[in-house]
């Protein structure tokens, strides 16, 4: 199996390695955080200049057409640097689901900003009554053709505060659980009727509810499309948070094993105790299995056990993240839950990524239901 990457491949890791190196320290990550979309605004516009927001896009959209491959070394690379920008969720599922649903007028109006960073938007599907990523939609479609109108609540638009325009679902037939019946509507943020409340994560960042009042939405795709491009899209959202938990994993570990050499106890380092070695040696080789499994899932894109693996890479990480968040922080003590360390930041960025939009148990279910 050649795992090389591609000249392109190879540039885009580079650009991502830099790009943290240059822009990210534990304080700088904590101002970007504190900023008023939940990231920082100079460095999603350099983001779009570097050309790592428009990668992941068909050529002939202006993108360079990034394969599972390029995503996962793209998002382990930035995963590394603890970087806070919204990349998954405003370019890689609102972008990629928008490109996949918009006809050529919708895309004429918002592909070129999108793809630059001039312009984000957020996807607000998930409703209260969805559980781990389940079907659920209420929100109602009203009317038919230019004359749509959206009523309901969307109370987890991820990266949705302050975004330009939002993908929203909402039902036109049936009940909130059933397969068919409902679509996605385009929604610009100064739509009439929308209002949008800002609320926090628990690794800081921004996330919106939106209140829709008779609030006109302009139909993506047609009848039967949206399920569809969702499954496609999420599965390489899925790779995408699977190689940012790997990445992070890394950084941790990586800090950890630097204190365990150098901080001492009893006059040596806490390093060189052998409950500590063991313990150290267990991640590391859960640390190697993660790495395994994203390896795999890449190779397999194209076949039909492409999702499958995924899931399989997504239910093993998601789960032994935490367990190795817990172990590091442990090794440091109390501080290690701190904002003064990268591995207290590492450790919250993991408990959103390891439950968002569906925990371990689940992803494990969606692999063994797969065959």
């Amino acid at each position: 199996m050649n795992f090389d990457l591609t000249e392109d491949q190879e540039m885009l890791k580079a650009v991502a390695e830099r790009f943290v190196t240059d822009r990210y320290d534990v304080e700088r990550r904590r101002q970007y955080l504190n900023e008023a979309g939940g990231f920082g605004a100079e460095n999603w516009d350099l983001l779009g200049e570097l050309g790592i927001i428009a990668a992941p896009f068909a050529e002939e959209l202006g993108g360079l057409g990034l394969d599972a491959t390029g995503i996962a070394v793209v998002y382990e690379a930035l995963g590394r640097g603890l970087f806070v920008e919204p990349l998954i969720e405003n370019a890689l599922m609102a972008g990629q689901l928008f490109a996949r649903l918009a006809d050529e007028t919708q895309q004429g109006a918002w592909m070129e900003a999108v793809l630059s960073g001039a312009k984000r938007l957020a996807i607000a599907h998930a409703e209260r009554g969805s559980r781990n990523g389940s079907l659920f939609v209420k929100t109602a479609a009203e009317g038919s053709g230019a004359d749509v109108t959206l009523r309901g609540h969307k109370p987890f638009a991820v990266a949705g505060f302050n975004a330009d325009g939002y993908i929203v679902s909402a039902r036109h037939d049936g009940d909130p659980g059933d397969a068919a019946g409902w679509g996605f509507y385009l929604v610009p943020a100064d739509a009439r009727g929308l209002s949008v409340t800002p609320w926090r994560m628990a690794d800081g960042s921004m996330a919106a509810m939106l209140d829709l009042d008779g609030v006109p939405g302009a139909r993506l795709g047609g009848a039967g499309d949206a399920a569809e491009a969702l499954d496609t899209v999420e599965t390489l959202v899925s790779l995408a948070r699977s190689a940012e938990m790997l990445g992070i994993m890394e950084r941790m570990f990586a800090d950890t094993l630097d204190y365990v050499r150098t901080r001492e106890q009893f006059n040596q380092p806490i390093g060189k105790f052998q409950a500590i070695q063991h313990r150290m040696a267990a991640q590391y080789a859960v640390l190697t299995q993660a790495r395994a499994l994203v390896e795999l899932a890449v190779v397999k894109e194209g076949e039909p056990d492409f999702a499958k693996a995924v899931h399989g890479a997504r239910a093993f990480i998601a789960g032994h993240a935490i367990e190795m968040g817990h172990e590091m922080i442990q090794f440091h003590g109390g501080m290690g839950i701190t904002d003064e360390l990268a591995l207290g930041f590492g450790h919250k960025r993991l408990l959103v990524l390891s439950r968002w939009p569906q925990d371990a148990d689940t992803a494990l279910d969606r692999y063994i239901d797969m065959g």
